[in-house]
């Protein structure tokens, strides 16, 4: 796991336990144990990119939850999943704005010379490079759709 967000995490989880925070501690401890199982699956420490990802997949999974909870008239569950997803939230990297990820995806058409929507899986590996983990690949996807639609 990345040094610095293992001492990050270690940090905050002490913080959280002082203060009796429950739901941090509980929401840190499940990230500290996601990690520590990627970093087992690789056979080697995480670089900063694979902790970021495992994270990543952590958010969708409590995202998923949350809409299950919800759809299954849970409000209850899906606060605790919500809250839970807020303190993830701190240690991923800073979501693109909406112009950001345009300003991406118009790029990487122009470098692609991306003519329309069949060319959407030419467009998405580049673009999924730049974006890094800072947005959902669905979203990604229907931003690209979009230019490659309208001719942008």
């Amino acid at each position: 796991m990345d040094n610095s967000l293992s001492s990050r995490l270690q940090q905050d989880l002490t913080s959280a336990m002082k203060a009796g925070d429950q739901t941090s501690r509980d929401a840190i401890r499940y990230l500290r144990s996601a990690l520590k199982n990627a970093e087992i699956d690789a056979g080697a420490p995480l670089s900063p990119e694979a902790s970021t990802a495992v994270l990543r997949r952590q958010a969708k999974q409590l995202t998923d939850a949350i809409e299950q909870y919800r759809a299954g008239n849970r409000p209850d569950l899906a606060e605790r999943e919500q809250a839970q997803l807020a303190v993830l939230e701190r240690y991923l990297p800073a979501a693109l704005s909406d112009e950001e990820l345009n300003a991406l995806v118009a790029e990487v058409v122009r470098e692609t010379n991306a003519e329309g929507p069949r060319d959407l899986s030419k467009v998405m590996p580049p673009l999924m490079e730049r974006v890094a983990g800072r947005a959902d690949g669905r979203r990604v996807s229907q931003a690209a759709r979009i230019a490659l639609t309208s001719g942008r």
